[in-house]
Order: structure tokens, then sequence, then C-alpha cells
């Protein structure tokens, strides 16, 4: 018989963290003060970070503490205390999304259990090697897996897969949206999403199938294929979110552990609780069934929140660990309890008992005080006491023993913590800091490229499945599933053939698909750069350069050094879609011509493009363009520029060489750095 998951739930505040307690999780995951996706939470810091530890930790349930948001050079220091702090607070494990954030604790702290978030788009078993090297033992992976892929991942990956059970859906895979940070000024990637695919939108080409949110999905529920999921022998199910209300984590928690433990599909009546507690017209099982259309999509309706308004108030914790306790109060030795939860015991004396002169203590007396556990995780079961007779003692000594015993209970339920001193970050060598001076371009399709666009760019790219004879680049998709490994590895030795040399690569898991094909890797801005630390990283395994991510300022592209560049144009692709909008809310004609776009409710158009395999990009509204900022470019040692091609028309990409070979300004509305 396979080995349950672990029934990992989110902890948001200190009464959810009770609630998921309450509700049966093996673990829980919440987010310290600082560096965690979910900015707005109540969160735990300082003290309330080691009482929660502790608190967890009495029942058996691990702790996995959020630092899953990218990270700049700057903030890298505060970054690795906030890991040394959870450290030394007793955490299992770190839930890590920034690559050089995750170098640097590892090397300070190898001992230390680093998982994976999924905003490092981990999606196959190369990704799972790549990041074993790392020193990481668990990857959440993409909450677009299949159920056929993930089963080949928990075959195959040397470290653990954590896959999403229950819980909201972004439309845009993890770590590939910068809708809310470039549109909004509020970084998904930094714990701040403002939610802009929950707003309404209107489409050219739309059929109303969409009812105006077009990008709104309704939230994801497994709880009707637990059997398959204990099968595949998946680590651990994750139930999202940790801005949800206490109700909701232990509504959720509670329908999961009775699944789990009776290895059974959800009944209607179970769904329908799961519902209450949350839903967006209902639930989704989409991608896992590889079921991906139109009726994924949906909304908070006001029944839904009516139904969650009703919810039973959460009123605390509820289960309680029961202990033994025996206690000796004597003449002429000091007094002590000793305290046992079947697990761990542990002894504490104090002071000598005088000897009464009117009001001698009582057994009902000692025994009311020693057993006062209430607001506490734990309940008296079994109670003993030798009392001697005609003794006198202050009750706040019984009240002292009994807090000091029950601390140091509290501490033996927990691993003993190896406390780590400062960490001082790993000093780059003088190699990392080259940074070269280089034009390149991806373009969308072969169409684009001009014989002045040949002329002035030194490195050209081409999207795999459009690549053509002559073009030195190719751009590898964004996602590559296991399922579709051999596809695109004989794409790339047929790209190869016909004279590419470079591949730029989006994940960190297609890396060895590039090395393969004998291919010379360099980093896309969809890895999420954000600092020197990640560069040198991954420099180490094989990158010859690096595209910055389209988040950093002027400043911070110039404190990242090393042989890394930064897009001065081109439209930012904002969402990676794993569902085609074309096909889904227009039809395939207007897909396949790009003629999809989506409009705000201010009336802004956003481009939506084909991407490989039906996926669809969503494209920010205006280009970025530095074409009259040269000497600020400089002055911010930007001389590796990229120029990033979608929608425009060969003479349009003309006139855009045209406006950084005179550093004059283009005739419409642009974005800056």
């Amino acid at each position: 018989m396979k080995q349950l998951p672990e029934l990992l739930c989110p902890a948001g505040s200190p009464e959810a963290l009770d609630a998921a307690i309450d509700g049966g999780a093996d673990a829980v995951y919440f987010g310290g003060s600082s560096f965690n996706a979910r900015m707005n939470a109540k969160n735990f810091g300082g003290d309330a970070l080691r009482s929660a530890v502790l608190r967890a930790h009495a029942f058996g349930v691990k702790v996995y503490l959020t630092l899953n948001t990218l990270v700049t050079d700057r903030e890298l220091p505060a970054f690795l205390e906030a890991a040394r702090d959870a450290a030394n607070a007793g955490v299992d494990a770190l839930i890590v999304a920034d690559l050089g954030g995750a170098a640097e604790v590892h090397h300070a702290m190898p001992s230390l259990e680093l998982h994976a978030s999924t905003q490092m788009s981990g999606h196959s078993v190369q990704m799972g090697k790549q990041l074993a090297t790392l020193g990481f033992s668990r990857m959440v992976v993409a909450r677009e897996t299949s159920l056929e892929n993930l089963k080949t991942l928990v075959q195959q990956s040397p470290i653990e897969i954590e896959y999403f059970a229950h819980g909201a859906l972004c439309v845009s895979h993890s770590g590939q949206c910068l809708f809310s940070s470039l549109v909004g000024g509020r970084s998904g990637n930094r714990g701040e999403c403002a939610q802009p695919c929950r707003l309404p939108y209107a489409c050219n080409g739309c059929k109303g199938k969409a009812d105006g949110y077009p990008l709104s999905l309704k939230d994801l529920s497994l709880a009707e294929h637990i059997p398959t999921l204990i099968d595949t022998g998946v680590a651990s199910l994750k139930i999202e979110g940790r801005m949800k209300s206490p109700e909701y984590v232990y509504a959720v928690a509670s329908v999961f552990r009775r699944l789990l433990d009776e290895r059974r599909c959800a009944t209607q009546e179970e769904i329908t609780r799961l519902s209450q507690a949350f839903s967006r017209s209902g639930f989704t099982d989409g991608y896992f069934t590889a079921h991906v259309g139109h009726s994924m999509l949906g909304v908070r309706s006001a029944e839904d929140k009516s139904q969650s308004r009703a919810l039973t108030p959460y009123t605390g914790l509820q289960r309680k660990i029961p202990l033994t306790l025996c206690a000796t109060v004597l003449e002429n030795q000091p007094i002590s309890l000793s305290l046992s939860d079947g697990a761990r015991s542990v002894t504490v004396y104090g002071e000598v008992p005088q000897a009464a002169i009117n009001a001698p203590l009582t057994f009902d007396v000692v025994e009311r005080n020693l057993k006062k556990f209430g607001g506490t995780a734990y309940q008296v079961e079994d109670f003993t006491l030798n009392l001697g007779k005609n003794l006198m003692l202050p009750l706040s000594r019984l009240n002292d023993l009994r807090r000091r015993a029950l601390l140091a209970l509290e501490e033996q339920a927990t691993t003993p913590v190896k406390q780590y001193p400062p960490i001082d970050l790993v000093k780059p060598s003088a190699k990392s800091q080259e940074r070269t001076s280089l034009r390149s371009a991806r373009f969308y399709h072969a169409g684009q490229l001009t014989k002045q666009a040949r002329a002035y760019f030194d490195r050209i790219y081409l999207p795999l499945w459009e690549h053509k004879a002559g073009v030195e680049g190719v751009v590898l998709p964004p996602v590559i599933f296991d399922a579709d490994t051999a596809r695109v590895a004989e794409r790339l030795q047929a790209a190869k053939q016909s004279g590419a040399r470079y591949a730029l690569v989006g994940n960190l898991g297609h890396l060895p698909l590039a090395l393969q094909a004998d291919l010379i890797p360099v980093g896309d801005f969809r890895l999420n750069v954000t600092n020197g630390s990640s560069v040198r990283k991954l420099s180490e395994l094989g990158f010859e350069e690096i595209l910055l991510s389209p988040e950093l300022t002027l400043p911070q592209i110039r404190d990242v050094g090393g042989n890394t560049a930064a897009i001065v144009y081109g439209r930012i692709p904002l969402m990676l879609l794993e569902k085609c909008v074309g096909k889904e809310i227009a039809d395939c004609n207007t897909c396949q011509q790009n003629k999809l776009c989506l409009q705000d409710r201010r009336g802004v158009r956003f481009p939506v493009l084909r991407e490989w395999e039906h996926r669809s990009v969503v494209y920010n509204s205006l280009p970025t363009c530095m074409s009259d900022r040269a000497q600020e470019l400089k002055r911010y040692s930007v001389t590796a520029q990229h120029f990033l091609f979608s929608t425009e028309t060969p003479s349009e990409v003309d006139r855009v060489i045209e406006a950084f070979r005179n550093g004059t300004a283009l005739d419409r509305p642009v974005r800056r750095i």
C-alpha cells in the first residue's frame, strides 16, 4: 500500500495555524515578516515565529517558511538574515523562489532543507535534477502539470514532488506573470500581486463565452481524485490559501484529512462543504485531467460570498495533547513536576516547601493549580501527586513550576536547532563582473526579419518552431513538459544543423536540452534574474550570458553586473497561459492570425499571441523603449542590449532600429526602464 502524501496547509495568521492543526495538517507553510509572496497576510516574525514553530511541532506538524520572492543585490543581506532567523527558530524547510538567494543560503547553511517554490516554474524531471545539484530537496511543481506528467515527475525526479490539490489558480504559469508589476506597479514576484486576471476584459473575436472575465479561473480542487493522487506516490499535497480565513483553512484541511486517511474520493456533500468554504462558480480539475478549456473559467459570485459568510466561526484550537503529570511536594526536598506527552518527558524542580502555620496545602488546591493548561495545546489526562502533610508554598510557585515544565516539554518537542551565526555573501570573482557589448533581438516570426535588422543586430533569435537556416539563435518554448521533451530535442538538433549556435533558455530544466544539442545557452528573462548571485550560479551551470528581469530598474541592473543584458525595446510578455485564449474565447482563425487583443475597463489593449502547443502569451499594451536614452543606458552600464519584436510589421521594425541609431524617441507612447 502506497504511503499517504503529506497534507500541507496554509497558515496566514496565528488563528489559521491553529485551524490547520485542528484540521489535521501534517505540515503548514507561512511567511515571515519579509520576502514572502503573500505580504498582505498577517505572517509571523520575531518571537511570533518561534512560538508558531513550537506550537506546530508540539502536535508533530512540520513548518515550512516562505522566502519566495525575488531579491535584489541590496536586499540579499536582509534576505540571508531572514533565512538565518528562520533556521534558528527551528523551521523544517524554506520555500525559496530566488536562485541566487537559495545559493547563498545553501552555501551558509547546507543542512537546512530548501524547497523550490512554484515561482521557479518547475515542471520537468530535468528541473528536478538541476535543483538537486543546487541543494533543493523538494520541488513545488507547476499547477498546470497533468496527471501523466506528474507520474513521470514522481517516478524520475531525484527530489520530492509537491503538488497543488486545492485552492486558487493563477491563469498564468507561476513565476511567469508580470501583469501586476509592469502595469500596476505591484509585483507578483515580490508578494504584491493586484490580481488583474480577476478583472473583466473585452476581446475582439469573442463569442460571448467568456462573460467578460476571460482570465479568471475557477479554484482548483482534486478532492475527487484522492486515490489516484496517492497512487502516484507524490510526497506532498498542498492547499493554497495564506490569505484565506481560519474557517476556510479548517474546512478544507479537515475534508482532505479524512479523504486521505480513508483513501477515497470526496462525496457530493464534501464537495459542497469545500464550495461553501470558498469557490469561484465551482471548481476545476482541468489541468490535472488535461481537459483545458472554457469550463475552467469562473468568478466569485454573490452566492459564493454569501455561502462563505455563513461558515461557522472558528473559535480556536480544540485539539489537545494529552499529558501525564506527576508532582511531588514533600518536606525537606525541592518540589518536582514531571510532564510527559507519551513521546517525551521532562522534570523540573522548585523550592523546598515550608511547614504550614495555619493553611496547609491540600490535594485539591495543588491539583487545580498544576492542571491549569487552559489556552494551551495541552490537557492533563493522568494526574499523580505525592503530597506531604502540613506543608506551605505560595501558589505562584506552583504556577511557575507548571509554566517551566511546559516550556521544557515544548523545547523537547522540536528537533534541537542549530544556531547559525550571521551570514556573509559569497564574494564574486573578477570574471563574474564582466559585461559584454552586444545587440541581440528576438523576432516572433521570420517575416519580421528585414535587411536592416540583419545588419544592425549582432545576434538574432527566432522561436524554435519558426527557426530558419542562417539564423544563429533559437528561443526554446517557455514550457516543455516531459511528454514533449523528445520533440523539442529533435527540433533543436535540426536547428543546430541549419546554423543555430545559441539557445535562449527560459527555464533551468531546459538547460540540458540546449547543451545536448551543442548549443550555447543564454539565459532568458523568464529565469527572473534580479541579483549577481543568480548570475554567478547560472554561469557556473553553463550559461554564457543572462538576460535580466524586466522588473529591474536601471540602478538595480547596474548593481547586478556580470555578463548580463537588459531589454531596451519591446512589448514585455505579461502572462504565459497554458490555455489558448484564441481557441477558448475567440476562434482558431483569430488565434492563428494573431489578431486577438484583450481590452481592459480603461480601453487599454493588450495583444495576445499564440505560443507553441496552443498556449497564449499576453503582451504589454506599451513597448519598453530606450532609443533616446543612450547616455542613461551608458551611465548604468547597459552595454548588452536586447530587443523583443512581437506585433511589429517589418516597416515598424526598421523604424525602431532607426530610432536607436539616431538616438530619437518613437512617435508613440512607450514605457521606460
